[in-house]
């Protein structure tokens, strides 16, 4: 019998009693935070983990967690240098791990920035679409052949894909304003629309891919931010909420918010989740209300033509830069 998991689950008690000694995870994003806590759980049961951060020195010295973790639990850890903010570093990144040539049984895309100010990439796309897009479906599509047959594919979005949708025909804001937060809706928006047509594209060889709201936690995500305007950010997602007739958001500590990935990744039935949106440990249900901070995701960031449509640009923009 499955268990149920819920909001306020962990990592670890998500992974309780498995062992996984032999298996081999990507994840991107390890120096700290989430990605830093999912590598450290999986560690702690034995996977083998390889981990992305864009400051190698930094990582080297974040993840001593997942070092003791892998001491004491016998698998194993490897650091990858990897700006997502760099088509050339994810090159570098994707020819050493297929050198490499050894599988992975899941790939967590969980690095991320977030409401950042206007700024472009080396490569000339808007930052957090370059990012936490773009980025992320250049790798994946390089190390595809690595991802192990019946593996899986995990794209942590957001909730405040919520924002806004993905915009096919200017998603640089080459010609209108830049808002922090719509450029980050957006991007958010494409990882679970990349999410449902990777699922697609490979789900013939078992592979299923899906995305994930891990839940607002205090992680270094809003580096942007001062302490007022975090406070301000609070303030306006609860009276949002109470307006629409929702309970108050919770914050989540950062091993609860760990939670769904590796359960996306290890323990339900990926047939079950593929293609979908995920958030507290279960699939989201389509909540289309207004409300840009309620629950659930959004029909637009399942819509698998717009998901096809987003792949062909992202094609285009990857191998034009």
């Amino acid at each position: 019998m499955t268990k149920t998991f819920g909001a306020k689950s962990t990592a670890d008690e998500v992974l309780a009693g498995i062992d996984l000694k032999g298996k081999r995870f990507l994840i991107t994003g390890v120096s700290s935070g989430i990605g830093l806590e999912t590598a450290r759980s999986l560690a702690s049961h034995g996977a083998s983990v390889v981990g992305a951060a864009r400051d190698f020195a930094k990582a080297n010295m974040a993840t001593e967690s997942v070092r003791n973790a892998v001491r004491q639990a016998g698998g194993t850890f490897e650091l990858v240098e990897l700006d997502l903010a760099s088509l050339k570093s994810v090159g570098a990144a994707a020819k050493g791990l297929l050198a490499d040539g050894r599988h992975f049984d899941a790939i967590i895309a969980n690095a991320g920035v977030m409401a950042t100010p206007f700024g472009r990439t080396v490569d000339g796309f808007e930052t957090q679409f370059g990012t936490n897009h773009l980025g992320h479906f250049a790798l994946i599509h390089l190390i595809e052949p690595l991802l192990a047959d019946n593996g899986r594919l995990v794209v942590l979005s957001s909730q405040a894909h919520r924002v806004a949708d993905v915009d096919l025909d200017d998603p640089n804001f080459d010609g209108q304003d830049y808002h922090p937060f719509v450029a980050y809706g957006r991007s958010k928006t494409a990882n679970s629309l990349f999410a449902v047509e990777f699922d697609r594209r490979h789900r013939n060889r078992g592979v299923r891919a899906a995305s994930v709201m891990p839940g607002n936690s205090l992680t270094d995500l809003p580096r942007h931010f001062t302490a007022e305007e975090l406070q301000g950010l609070f303030k306006t997602v609860g009276d949002a909420r109470a307006e629409a007739g929702l309970p108050p958001a919770e914050l989540k500590e950062i091993p609860q918010a760990a939670a769904t990935s590796v359960w996306a990744a290890v323990v339900t039935d990926k047939d079950e989740i593929g293609g979908k949106y995920l958030e507290d440990c279960t699939i989201a249900p389509v909540n289309d209300t207004a409300s840009p901070f309620a629950d659930g995701v959004r029909s637009y960031a399942l819509d698998v033509e717009k998901a096809e449509q987003l792949w062909a640009k992202s094609e285009q923009l990857v191998d034009g830069a």
